[in-house]
């Protein structure tokens, strides 16, 4: 890193512009950073790296991303940035040398069903005007290919506010894409009836099955018994044809109930618009529950999933339509744009061609453009957020890159790597913020933060070249050559689940028997069908735990103790000691501070500049009434356990005159998980992605089941942290349970008692089971990639 030279006075021949060649930032504070300063060299690649929590994504996203997109929206209008979200400036001394950043990070895109990869990515919008210019026969402008518009034909008279007011006629016609049937979803519902409902019973006998509906004091029930549609007091299996139509179809209509005017609805329409508009992953698990037992999805039988209208489906070019490009796998739409040469639209089809192709050299040429977004993992979204950086001409930018190899086999992290690098060498900047070593050892300058997580970490421990990591004495350091050993000898599986003809997604027709007893990992390249094989086949019941990538939902108010459900024991405790109820011992409750509601802060919002949030002067930041604190278990105030870390509290309520066994026992998992660092009442909001990742872990752990599916369980953990979860499956399998992983770690491999690996590819080359075995067999065997790659990585 000798060229990168410090701000100061230019060498001889050289411009004064040319000594800007860092990025200088001293004295950031943000969450757990302690006054870090650091220099980092321009038109490189550099990677921070660290323990999980140590303060990676603080430095380089909360402050360095976050400062250069706030000097951005600055220069907008006033106007402009009242429709931008406001930010506000980091905890930080100084930020020298800064350039605009484009941040690419993990987060899942939104499960709206009317997102698919086609629509966050702009290639449909592409095909769909290359369908209205080319296609046969000619229906009409791009919306005619859209299955998000809606065909609206309107007339009528129109009123012109200027000058003298004149009535104009006017009529208005938009042909729209969307499937009339399913309205551009794909899929239609159909509610099980005998789940909303007991139609032996009457509503005034709490006839209705519906979670949260009791026939007593329920307004929504109370509308339906006193509506005059229905007879309340006759059951629903005796209802004439009228009454039954009206309970379940009836259209809106304002009645009375009780003195007060409310609406009265339909049954099915009132539960469409209650439970099937909202994202099924932020339902509560009752609820989710219900919906996945009462209502089922089959594809429409209309436009057979396309979620096109039937004339979008008739307009073809070389007789394909656009729902058949759609349907298709990238890299053979790649092909067939490619032997389209219409000179008309030639700037299209080279835009066209340039995008798709970026799919297929990101490794996601498996995809095809109508996969809900939704469905992507976290890998896969930021892959596909990386395609519209990959042909831009903009240089001297900054890249922010959060783990990019997060889902990647070992195979594809070269392909990863050389990206990131074609990008440093357009003139770029490239942060990256990674755990894999593959990928580490590719950069030109490694920052080590830590030592530890948490309150822990927050400080520089390294910086410099990959080799003078190698001898640092830092936690990376020592554990950068780390290696797994195959285990001497494999459990023996204790039955096995059978899978017989799976053919979801990809697969085709996959017959395997998932041994039970043991730690089973199931890998292969990315797209070869491991998440379609498992979460597809394997029953989600009651004895299956599955931990996926989902994201965690929760806001500033949400903390690990609530979201475990640590804190209702501690409550419970507060108040038995106290005789008073447990209710003031929450912040988002009885106990709260008037002033602040809880929030430990006072928010102003100042419009278009960047809110100001103070402590509450009454509470001090500690969120409670000043009398809850008077309350004491143990010697301690409700908030001063809060502020405890995990294992603080650990200690605190597992003897002596606090001893909380329910408590203690979610305390123990927390700890098991790596998580002892945390402090109960820290916003889950602050929270990394390992963190969020092992809370979620922690908390599943709690559920009864014998079956466990861990999904990439590996994500966001550093080399050091691996060794612990290694640790805590073992640690789950010797007390009897089954444990079922979806990795791509190839320390995770070694470990296993049993390999599955499908592939040999993805997409239509993958969905074939190419290998099942003990990892040493695999590694003798080498007849496969991750075999390859398992080979190379223990030494064999």
């Amino acid at each position: 890193m000798s060229s990168a030279k410090r701000p100061g006075t230019p060498g001889p021949g050289s411009h004064v512009a040319d000594s800007h060649d860092l990025i200088r930032v001293h004295g950031a504070r943000e969450n757990n950073l302690k006054d870090v300063s650091v220099d980092i060299p321009k038109r490189r690649l550099t990677v921070f790296t660290g323990v999980s929590g140590s303060g990676k994504s603080s430095l380089v996203f909360n402050t360095i991303a976050a400062e250069s997109q706030r000097l951005i929206n600055e220069t907008y209008s006033a106007f402009v940035q009242g429709f931008m979200p406001t930010l506000a400036r980091p905890e930080v001394d100084v930020l020298d040398g800064l350039t605009t950043a484009i941040i690419v990070d993990q987060q899942r895109m939104g499960a709206d069903p009317r997102s698919t990869v086609g629509t966050a990515t702009d290639v449909n919008a592409m095909l769909r005007i290359l369908f209205s210019r080319l296609g046969e026969p000619r229906i009409g402008p791009p919306s005619a290919y859209s299955f998000n518009t809606a065909s609206v034909r309107a007339s009528g008279a129109i009123t012109v506010e200027r000058g003298n007011k004149k009535a104009v006629r006017a009529t208005f016609e938009r042909t729209g894409g969307m499937c009339t049937h399913c309205e551009g979803r794909g899929t239609v519902s159909d509610i099980d009836l005998t789940q909303l409902y007991d139609d032996s019973k009457s509503l005034a006998e709490g006839a209705f099955t519906i979670p949260g509906w009791k026939s007593d004091s329920q307004w929504t029930v109370q509308v339906y018994a006193q509506s005059g549609f229905v007879d309340p007091d006759k059951p629903i299996r005796e209802y004439t044809e009228k009454e039954l139509r009206d309970f379940l179809y009836g259209e809106p209509v304002k009645v009375k109930v009780n003195g007060v005017n409310l609406t009265y609805e339909g049954l099915i329409p009132k539960i469409q618009k209650s439970f099937l508009s909202k994202d099924k992953e932020a339902m509560q698990p009752h609820i989710r529950a219900f919906v996945e037992r009462a209502v089922t999805f089959t594809t429409c039988p209309e436009c057979e999933g396309t979620r096109l209208s039937e004339g979008a489906r008739s307009s073809k070019i070389k007789k394909i339509s656009i729902a058949d490009a759609c349907a298709m796998e990238i890299r053979d739409l790649a092909e067939w744009v490619r032997d389209l040469t219409e000179p008309s639209v030639a700037p299209l089809l080279t835009a066209l061609r340039d995008t798709l192709d970026s799919f297929v050299e990101i490794g996601l040429g498996y995809l095809s453009l109508d996969r809900p977004a939704g469905t992507l993992s976290g890998g896969e979204a930021q892959r596909v957020k990386m395609i519209r950086h990959l042909g831009s001409s903009l240089t001297d930018t900054t890249y922010v890159f959060d783990e990019p190899t997060v889902g990647l086999h070992p195979h594809d992290i070269q392909r990863m790597n050389d990206l990131l690098l074609r990008l440093r060498d357009k003139g770029n900047t490239v942060l990256v913020v990674e755990h894999k070593p593959e990928a580490i050892a590719i950069a030109d300058h490694v920052v080590d933060l830590g030592p530890g997580a948490g309150t822990a970490g927050g400080t520089v421990c390294f910086e410099g070249t990959v080799e003078e990591l190698r001898a640092a004495d830092t936690v990376t350091g020592r554990h950068l050559d780390d290696r797994a050993v195959l285990k001497e000898s494999a459990r023996k599986p204790a039955g096995a689940l059978e899978i017989r003809d799976a053919r979801t997604h990809n697969l085709q027709g996959v017959d395997v028997d998932v041994p039970l007893g043991v730690l089973c990992v199931v890998t292969g390249v990315a797209g070869s069908g491991k998440s379609s094989l498992i979460h597809g086949s394997v029953p989600a019941g009651a004895d299956v735990v599955s931990v996926d990538q989902s994201p965690i939902k929760g806001s500033r108010r949400s903390n690990p103790a609530t979201y475990t459900g640590l804190l209702d024991p501690i409550r419970k405790a507060f108040a038995k000691a106290n005789g008073v109820k447990p209710a003031l011992f929450s912040a988002n409750s009885e106990g709260a501070c008037p002033t602040c509601n809880g929030a430990g802060v006072i928010y102003t919002d100042l419009a278009m500049m960047a809110g100001v949030a103070t402590p509450c002067e009454d509470c001090e930041g500690k969120r409670f009434q000043p009398a809850v604190l008077e309350y004491r278990f143990g010697g301690r105030d409700i908030s001063e356990v809060l502020a405890m870390s995990v294992d603080q509290a650990e200690e605190f309520f597992g003897a002596g005159e606090a001893r909380t066994p329910a408590a203690h026992k979610i305390l123990r998992r927390l700890s098991d998980v790596g998580l002892g660092y945390l402090t109960l009442g820290q916003p889950l909001t602050t929270l990394s992605g390992g963190e969020r990742q092992r809370l979620k872990l922690a908390t599943h752990m709690g559920e009864k089941g014998g079956v466990y599916v861990l999904d990439e369980p590996t994500t966001g953990l550093h080399l050091a942290d691996v060794e612990q979860l290694l640790g805590l499956l073992d640690r789950l399998v010797d007390a009897g349970k089954s444990v079922i992983v979806i990795e791509h770690h190839q320390a995770v491999m070694a470990h296993a008692d049993w390999i599955i690996d499908l592939g040999p590819g993805a997409g239509h080359d993958g969905g074939r089971v190419v290998f099942e075995g003990t990892p040493a067999d695999l590694v003798a065997d080498r007849s496969t990639l991750t075999g390859e790659h398992l080979a190379a990585y223990v030494g064999a």
